[in-house]
Parts: C-alpha cells; structure tokens; sequence
C-alpha cells in the first residue's frame, strides 16, 4: 500500500477513535443520569436522599483516586501552595457540591426529559457569569444567541405536563453553580498554570466536597435516615452508581484529551436527544409536542453557538500559525542579512 493508503488507513483509524470516545461517554454519561433518577425517584428505588447519593459517590471517588494517586502512583499528584488550595480549589469544591447537590434532588421532582431541556441554558449561564466575572466581553450577537437559547427553554418549560417550580428551580441552581464552577476553573486554576486530570481532579476536588456536603447532611437527612429502620445500605446499587460516576470522569477526560471540548458539547446534544427518547419511551415520562419545539428551538441555539465557537477556534488557529510563519520568515531574513553583511565585511578586509 502506498503512502495515500498509509495515510487513509491513519485518519480512518483517528476517525474510529474519536468515535468510540464519543460511544464510550454518551453511554456512561446515559447510564449515571438513567441510574441516579432510578434511585432518587419515589415511584422506581424510592431513596430520596440526594445529599447522601453525592456524599456516597464524592467518598467513593476520594478514596479511588487517593489509591490511584498516593498508593498505586498510576499519575503524579498536582504541584500547588496551601495559599492555592484554599484559595482556588475549595471554592471550586463547594460550587461543585452544590451543583452536584441541586441536580440530584431535581431527579425527585422532574422527568428526566425534562430536566435535559433545562440543561440546555448552560452555555447562557458560562457566558453570563463570564462577562459579569469579565473574563468574556460582551458581544450583541452571542448575547442574542443566548436569549433564543432560553426563549427555546422558557417555551418547554411552558409544554411541560408535570411542571414542578421547585424542582425547576433546583434545576436553574444546578446549572447556575455549575456555570460559576466552570469560569472559576479558567479564571482561578488556568491563571495559575494548573491543569488536573480527572484522577488528580478526584483527588482534590472531591473530599472537599465530600466535607461541604456532610454540613447539610448532618442537618437534613441525616434524623431522617436514623429514623428509617427499614433502610439497608445495597452495595451492589450504591457500589455500581459509584463506579460508573468514576468512570464518566476517567471518560471525560478521554473524550476531551483525544478530540477536544468542543466535541463533547456537540456529543451532549445527541445524548440529550437519547435521554429524551428514553424517558419517553422506556420510562414513559410524557413529552408533549410544545416541549418538543421549544427544546428544538433551545436546540438550533446551541447548535449555533457550538458553531460559531468552531468558527472562532479555526480563526485563531489560522491566526496563530500565521504569526509563527512570519516569525520564522523575519527570522530567516535576519540570518541572511547577517549572512551579508559578514561577507561584506571580509571583502573589505
């Protein structure tokens, strides 16, 4: 085969790659969001206790990754001063345990369709909390992409037949804290050159949250699973659901590491999609034909600002390896001018 077959043969497999990446988190990203709803929900597992679910997933995974990272030295731990710690880390741990907090106890009073349409407002809170944290700037066009986003939303919400203001407002929370999380990470971390891994990002992160969480615990579930006799901690349901949230993070960065962010977001558009065909046919929750066309509406917003975002990455790239052109073509005239003016200078002598 020839170097065209060599290089066909290259990108196919890059291809098949990305592919199954993509495969790999769109079903274990199904599969924590199908399990946590069948475990939270009243008329499924019936365990309403979404603080102790995220407690029990945050220890799970604090003790992994210590194992991973401290015991087994599968990846290098994170250089960084306790002035860091303190100071970028636990803020970041606490916006993600509540976060993780809200969007669980939203699985109690909302579908799991839903739930997805209103996660489509997250690139309206980054881009939101970016420019009043200023480190987006403001732009008439983008601004006007987020307001169809959240009418496509506000339309959804209004066709939704089982329509909860509480568990929608948990909701709204979720992805607000989520949002301030995700700006703080490139405001605080990225700043300071620290990149985690999702191994390393376990391991700080998540006994931080495992310590905010057990605050509202103590005071909020905590009597009341005293109080229930009846309950028996399941091992293999509470140890699976672990597990899988483990590995959502290990294919997170999987996904992001090999392709890129820009991926994923495009790849949480068709999981959305699945989530809302299986929550209507499997789980039978009801999708009316007005949340259909606001999420669609919501959807093409999204779809647009993942595209203009591509568009915007292309030009930088463009940009960038133009200047490096221009560096090493000014660096070459330098070296040739240099060349002269040392010939010169031996003809005179």
């Amino acid at each position: 085969m020839g170097k065209g077959g060599a290089l066909s043969e290259g990108v196919l497999k890059k291809i098949i790659l990305s592919y199954t990446y993509v495969a790999v988190w769109i079903f274990l990203s199904f599969t924590v969001i199908v399990y946590n709803k069948y475990i939270l929900d009243r008329k499924m597992y019936d365990w309403p206790y979404p603080i102790s679910l995220t407690m029990i997933h945050m220890g799970f995974c604090s003790s992994l990754a210590y194992v991973l990272v401290s015991v087994l030295k599968v990846v290098e731990p994170v250089q960084m001063t306790r002035d860091v710690y303190l100071k970028s880390v636990v803020p970041i741990g606490l916006l993600y345990s509540l976060s993780l907090w809200l969007s669980n106890s939203a699985y109690i009073y909302l579908s799991v369709s839903f739930i997805q349409m209103l996660k489509a407002l997250m690139p309206v809170a980054v881009y939101s909390i970016g420019v009043l944290l200023k480190k987006d700037g403001f732009k008439g066009d983008t601004m006007t992409n987020m307001l169809s986003i959240s009418f496509g939303v506000a339309i959804a919400a209004y066709g939704e037949a089982k329509f909860n203001s509480w568990g929608v407002m948990l909701q709204l929370g979720a992805v607000c804290f989520e949002a301030t999380r995700l700006v703080l990470i490139q405001i605080l971390l990225t700043s300071k050159g620290i990149t985690f891994n999702p191994i390393t990002s376990l391991y700080y992160v998540a006994p931080c949250c495992f310590a905010f969480l057990s605050i509202p615990w103590i005071i909020v579930e905590f009597p009341k699973l005293r109080d229930t006799s009846s309950f028996h901690f399941d091992y293999f349901i509470f140890g699976t659901n672990s597990l899988c949230a483990f590995a959502l993070n290990l294919a997170v960065f999987l996904l992001v590491g090999k392709t890129s962010a820009l991926t994923m977001n495009v790849a949480g558009v068709v999981k959305d999609w699945l989530l809302i065909a299986f929550s209507w046919s499997v789980i039978k929750d009801t999708v009316t034909p007005i949340n259909l066309l606001g999420y669609g509406i919501a959807f093409l917003g999204v779809a647009y600002y993942n595209h203009a975002k591509l568009q915007a990455l292309k030009a930088k790239e463009a940009e960038k390896k133009a200047t490096q052109v221009d560096d090493e073509s000014g660096k070459l005239l330098e070296e040739k001018n240099a060349e002269k003016s040392a010939r010169k200078s031996e003809s005179d002598n």
